[in-house]
């Protein structure tokens, strides 16, 4: 039987196959829901941060009104000197984004958990209130929040399934298997190129798909690569099932065992394997409670501001030693205010010590999940779209990165001018915003 003809023979078996049909349609029906579910979120960040944008250029545009009336600040806040670089850097108005990709319309990943916006100031940390979990993702698919990504990962093979399921099988069932094997030079040629031509067909589908969801957010003009990335991973984790389920039907025999079969390897791969992964992991690396943290802004913080101004000073010195022979260190009266107003140069590194052991922690938890990958490739393939599409906690764990090391160039700029005595202007003030604003352009 040549393979023309057994393309045509199961064409004609696939039309005659509401159930088949009905899944595709299905199949088709959840992932456009997943795709405007993605491509929702995208909008919504980018509409959010420009709105944040034109607030934060309002209020530094007050800002600039003091400057140019020779007013020192809002008149119900007499306490206010936007002269000076303390209140110049707090009225700063410095956010740090994290930008959607536009390839957010495939896999939302973590981008509901974590914070993508923030105001970043000399008091601030990267894991204040506003940068913490908001919501777990299998909370969000209880409400019925799920996109492209879930789709490929769990029902992707249901499809290859339900396409798959009676290859062979039938003709066992109807016991006329001999009679095909008389017809054909090979069985396993026969087999294999039925089973070819749903893998071609599924690929038609999500080439579809992936090209409707990419014209959503634009992403052939904002990111093609990443596309393409999307596409190889996706058509690789097909592959993979549909050459797993493929030899399940090839030392098979009738379709109830051969699809029984398949369920148990579905249900093993992306449930059984990857939730024992999860609760070793969970059990192994508790989640942290951040007491550290929790400690270090209240108690380590107090303990701090109960130091003798000599201490204090010596710290000060010992980190910032540009200082010493600074002009206000010569001034009694000055010293003592500008050591108050660097006071957050030191409650930072607090801060950044007891970061460590939660950081060290995440390190650890998502180390072991990596090292599990070759007994979970589920998760594998979760990770991978989730780094294409810009969603990995990685990629929000260099976003609080980010985050740390402006807050560390907040406090270096104000407290290196706050010793040197600098009179904030209308042209320094615009440089702070401008030097702190670098790294979203």
């Amino acid at each position: 039987m040549k393979i023309l003809a057994i393309l045509k023979y199961e064409w004609t078996h696939f039309v005659r196959s509401p159930f088949k049909i009905v899944a595709i349609i299905l199949f088709i029906l959840a992932s456009i829901y997943g795709l405007h579910n993605g491509s929702n979120l995208y909008h919504t960040q980018l509409s959010e941060i420009e709105r944040i944008k034109v607030q934060s250029k309002a209020s530094q545009s007050e800002v600039l009104a003091y400057y140019d009336k020779n007013e020192k600040g809002p008149a119900d806040r007499p306490w206010v000197d936007v002269t000076t670089p303390f209140w110049a850097m707090w009225y700063s108005n410095t956010h740090l984004f994290k930008t959607p990709s536009p390839l957010m319309v495939y896999g939302i990943g973590q981008a509901e958990q974590y914070g993508y916006y923030k105001r970043v100031t000399f008091m601030s940390s990267p894991y204040d209130a506003d940068m913490a979990e908001e919501i777990a993702n299998p909370e969000r698919l209880q409400t019925g929040y799920l996109d492209f990504t879930f789709s490929i990962i769990y029902l992707l093979p249901l499809l290859v399934m339900i396409c798959l399921y009676n290859v062979k099988g039938k003709e066992v069932d109807s016991g006329i298997l001999p009679l095909i094997t008389v017809q054909t030079a090979s069985i396993k040629a026969w087999l294999w190129t039925r089973i070819g031509f749903y893998c071609a067909l599924i690929v038609s589908v999500l080439l579809v798909l992936l090209l409707y969801g990419g014209m959503l957010t634009n992403v052939f003009a904002k990111d093609v690569n990443g596309f393409f990335m999307f596409l190889d991973w996706m058509v690789l984790y097909l592959l993979i099932w549909v050459i797993v389920f493929g030899l399940l039907i090839q030392f098979g025999t009738f379709s109830i065992n051969n699809t029984l079969k398949m369920v148990g390897v579905w249900l093993l791969f992306t449930f059984i394997i990857p939730g024992t992964i999860h609760q070793w992991v969970s059990t192994k690396y508790p989640a942290n409670l951040m007491t550290d943290f929790i400690d270090a802004q209240r108690n380590d913080r107090d303990e701090l501001y109960a130091l003798p101004d000599s201490v204090f000073q010596n710290k000060l010195n010992k980190k910032f030693p540009e200082i010493v022979n600074s002009v206000v260190m010569k001034d009694s009266l000055k010293r003592n205010r500008a050591m108050n107003q660097s006071a957050s140069a030191l409650t930072n590194d607090l801060t950044k010590n007891s970061l460590k052991p939660i950081e060290k922690s995440h390190q650890q938890k998502n180390t072991a999940i990596v090292k599990s990958c070759w007994i979970n490739p589920v998760t594998l393939f979760q990770n991978e779209f989730n780094h294409i599409t810009k969603t990995h906690f990685n990629d929000y764990q260099n976003y609080r990165n980010d985050i740390q090391l402006l807050i560390d160039k907040q406090i270096e700029t104000m407290v290196l001018d706050i010793w040197d005595g600098v009179e904030v202007n209308k042209k320094m003030y615009l440089d702070y915003i401008n030097r702190l604003n670098d790294n979203n352009k």
